[in-house]
């Protein structure tokens, strides 16, 4: 086990400084739609402490992967979109950008349901890593790690936010 501490916390308190300045340049607040489960989470709180009216999305990946064959549907959850996507401006939130495979199989499934507008990505923490062309357009904090482990974001029963960094 690595010695590397995030504080999830105060890296949420950047993410929620970072959308508001964000929020700024559109004449309309975006979607915020979260890639299951950590990025729905951030999208929950963020929707709240941001003041923004509706419902957030959730996006799975599970029936765009292409490592499907061997991880089948996973743990994703499934895919909940109360809004029409079409001509839509949507903030699209995840936990944690390694290879860019989970953002590429959220794009596909969120391109089943309609055209948008627009899509940003903002991430809590990119550790590198890119086996595919996926950039963030915000990352709060960026780390690098090897290979063999994973990180994710978890969630207490409170709603406060920390990390599990595990080998494999």
């Amino acid at each position: 086990m690595s010695s590397l501490v995030l504080d999830a916390e105060a890296l949420y308190s950047d993410l929620l400084r970072g959308m508001r300045l964000q929020l700024a340049s559109y004449a309309q607040p975006p979607l915020l739609v979260g890639v299951a489960s950590g990025g729905a989470w951030l999208a929950e709180r963020l929707q709240k402490d941001l003041g923004l009216a509706g419902d957030i999305g959730v996006l799975s990946s599970s029936m765009h992967r292409d490592d499907f064959s061997q991880r089948g549907l996973a743990s994703s959850g499934p895919t909940l979109l109360p809004f029409d996507v079409n001509g839509a401006h949507l903030v699209v939130l995840d936990d944690v950008l390694y290879t860019g495979r989970t953002i590429r199989a959220v794009l596909n499934e969120l391109f089943d349901y309609g055209r948008p507008a627009s899509v940003k990505l903002v991430v809590l923490v990119d550790r590198g890593g890119r086996e595919l062309p996926v950039q963030p357009d915000l990352a709060v904090a960026r780390v690098a790690l090897p290979a063999a482990q994973t990180l994710e974001l978890a969630r207490a029963e409170d709603g406060r936010f920390s990390f599990q960094l595990q080998d494999r």
